[in-house]
């Protein structure tokens, strides 16, 4: 009877475990709610700065397409704490009221952020895979300010 190769055997297992798809982590809602806000921040002021100098429609769907999966679980996430505490009905008009909120918050253009710096986030923010950085950085562009002006704003 022929030995098996415990080698092959280890090999294969471990094969299989890079090829076995892994459960998204589980978002906060709070996390949820950011990382879909910045979607739709960069996504509205893409538009915004497509006739500019730093036109960054391209770099926005570059970004849109590598962070798909989790901007969907973070819709999905989203849209299953709206139907928990608010009903299916109601959490569908609510979502789209922020979306639409989100919208027209930014078609005026980002408060503090110019299109080079938003095409520099949306070309860096891409690359990631870093689920925690991409909500730090959602923390940061969403705030009123930058962090630093607001820590001046508290004294």
């Amino acid at each position: 009877m022929r030995k098996p190769n415990t080698m092959a055997a280890a090999l294969a297992a471990a094969a299989a475990l890079v090829v076995m798809p892994q459960p998204a982590a589980a978002l906060s809602p709070d996390d949820a709610s950011k990382l879909r806000q910045l979607d739709i921040m960069l996504m509205v002021t893409s538009l915004r700065c497509r006739f500019g100098a730093d036109d960054f429609q391209a770099d926005y769907e570059h970004f849109a397409a590598a962070q798909n999966p989790l901007m969907q679980d973070a819709f999905r996430s989203l849209q299953a704490d709206y139907t928990a505490r608010l009903g299916l009905a109601r959490s569908k008009k609510a979502l789209d009221s922020i979306s639409v909120g989100m919208a027209n918050q930014y078609g005026q253009g980002h408060p503090w952020l110019g299109c080079g710096d938003l095409k520099a986030m949306a070309q860096d923010l891409a690359a990631t895979r870093d689920t925690g950085r991409l909500v730090a950085a959602a923390d940061e562009a969403l705030a009123a300010a930058p962090r630093g002006a607001q820590l001046a704003l508290r004294r």
